[in-house]
């Protein structure tokens, strides 16, 4: 188990789902945005210079750092993909300040928003990215952003994640995306009921209703249009629960902007 002080993660039994690929050794990319340096993790495969391959970007939560919140694993649950752990600059939340993400459309000048920007443009000047697949995840504060972001820029992404997230005021998605999203009934962080309007509004979106069962805690609410919910709940805190790397993985696998 690895902690930090507003963040609790599961360490993660990793467990390919799809055929292994080669890794270069992660690289920390920098950029300056705004006058601001930026930084991220980057995993990428071996082939990225010369084959087109997904990104996937996962936020950590406040507090945090991407050095610790890459733990989670995303680049071993999906060998294929890029995989950026973006660094979050001082936010202030309840009277602290610590790393994280602006929750609202112009919240610390937009500077989180034009990182994503600025990194994705970088990663397509090094790398073969696939823009029908890239997509985003993130825990707590990451997860708020990853609202955030499908907000503010559903035509870049294919499907997201947000995990012991919520909807901040104001933010409002209106182009239904694939989306799965993770809570726990006993979290003490973010209350349960807050993310419970997150997943409601999510169906709003998408326009789906009715849901069935898919697995343990889990419900899908399927689209005709090819844009479903996929809610999975569970009796824990907050948390990044075991085997939730793989899972999301395996959802982003399954959409693209074409699908």
């Amino acid at each position: 188990m690895f902690t930090t002080r507003f963040a609790v993660f599961l360490t993660l039994a990793i467990v390919a789902t799809v055929a292994p690929a080669a890794h270069a050794a992660p690289v920390n990319m920098t950029w300056n945005v705004g006058g601001a340096q930026r930084s991220a993790i980057v995993y990428a495969p071996a082939n990225a210079a010369t084959t087109k391959v997904p990104v996937v970007f996962a936020f950590h939560g406040f507090g945090d750092t991407n050095d610790n919140f890459q733990g989670v694993g995303m680049e071993e649950a999906w060998p294929q993909a890029i995989v950026v752990y973006p660094q979050g600059l001082p936010v202030t939340r309840n009277g602290a300040t610590l790393p994280g993400w602006q929750s609202e459309k112009g919240g610390n000048g937009d500077r989180d928003l034009l990182f994503v920007d600025a990194a994705l443009t970088s990663l397509r000047s090094k790398y073969k990215v696939d823009d029908s697949r890239v997509y985003a995840t993130g825990f707590s504060n990451g997860a708020i952003f990853t609202f955030l972001l499908w907000a503010e820029r559903p035509g870049v992404f294919a499907a997201l994640s947000a995990v012991a997230g919520r909807l901040a005021t104001g933010v409002v998605p209106a182009v239904p995306k694939p989306f799965l999203q993770v809570g726990g009934k006993d979290d003490g962080n973010i209350p349960f009921a807050q993310q419970e309007q997150a997943m409601a509004a999510a169906r709003r979106v998408n326009g789906v209703a009715k849901g069935e069962g898919c697995g343990r805690n889990c419900t899908l609410y399927p689209s005709a249009s090819g844009t479903p919910v996929i809610t999975v709940i569970h009796d824990g805190g907050h948390e990044w629960p075991e085997g939730i790397s793989q899972r999301i993985a395996k959802f982003f696998q399954s959409y693209s902007l074409s699908h």
